[in-house]
């Protein structure tokens, strides 16, 4: 299941009539499923004029929970569009965690930015993770000190984003840096791309790019078929997308913890958002109807 601490948290918002998160079996064992996170609009392609829902989500393989707005989790949570940067207005405990109002044409950029959780986890629990997010230096590093079987304290920061269109898809239009500690940035308007073309993506660690960060692309139509690739020295990766559909890009990054503190690791999890359109959409986006 997800991280304890969101559970522990979510305690407080399910009083409030929102829904838990369940215990998610795969294979006939408790795996550490439930550790993605990401921004789910109730539409990718919203209506002028018209409120739209932007519901957070944790799970694995893009299916995921309601995870209900709890403000004493939230560092920012934002939208960029033509008027520039605003807060995500929501109601505390509510699912969707925020609403959109679009009125202007254009590529729409929300971001959210989780302040520090701290987790305990398993030397199982632990080490899968490790394997699954590629994060084969730390599993060195632990291996280095004698710590592969010891119980790991952790402390993760959640950094997703997602790109929705109103109207037509220009390539004037694009993605942008928010200055989360981790960012996955598209390099290229996703809504213009058609299934089987690449979409060029940068990772961004606190400001710098960084290499050898492993990229991975989940579709919501074929969620067990995925797509991945290791950033470069300049910290782009290229990302094949087979698919039309909504799609998922995830990253994670993770330093040992600095100074003295309760933990050994700093964990920063970065997530992207989008739909990549069928054929008929793009002829509507690109008419502008």
């Amino acid at each position: 299941m997800d991280r304890e601490t969101e559970m522990k948290n979510l305690t407080s918002a399910r009083l409030l009539g929102t829904v838990s998160l369940a215990v998610l079996l795969v294979g006939g064992g408790v795996r550490l499923l439930a550790h993605d996170m990401w921004i789910e609009p109730t539409s990718y392609r919203p209506e002028l004029g018209r409120i739209m829902g932007l519901r957070l989500r944790v799970g694995q393989d893009f299916l995921g929970d309601p995870l209900p707005r709890v403000s004493s989790l939230i560092e920012k949570f934002v939208v960029t569009d033509g008027d520039g940067e605003k807060t995500v207005v929501g109601r505390d405990g509510a699912d969707p965690a925020g609403l959109l109002f679009p009125s202007k044409p254009g590529l729409v950029l929300v971001g959210y930015h989780s302040k520090p959780s701290p987790v305990v986890l398993t030397p199982q629990k632990f080490n899968q993770y490790l394997s699954e997010e590629g994060l084969d230096s730390i599993a060195a590093l632990r291996a280095k000190r004698g710590q592969s079987d010891a119980e790991a304290r952790e402390q993760f920061v959640r950094c997703a984003k997602t790109l929705v269109l109103a109207g037509p898809a220009l390539e004037s239009q694009g993605d942008r840096v928010l200055g989360f500690p981790l960012e996955l940035v598209a390099e290229r308007n996703p809504y213009l791309l058609k299934g089987g073309e690449s979409l060029p993506l940068r990772v961004i660690y606190r400001g710098q790019p960084i290499v050898d960060v492993l990229v991975i692309g989940i579709n919501q139509r074929d969620p067990m078929t995925k797509v991945s690739a290791r950033s470069d020295k300049a910290g782009r990766v290229q990302l094949r997308l087979p698919a039309t559909g909504a799609w998922l890009i995830k990253a994670v990054h993770m330093i040992p913890a600095a100074g003295a503190t309760d933990h050994e690791w700093d964990s920063f999890w970065a997530s992207l958002t989008f739909e990549l359109p069928d054929a008929a959409s793009r002829v509507d986006t690109a008419s502008g109807r």
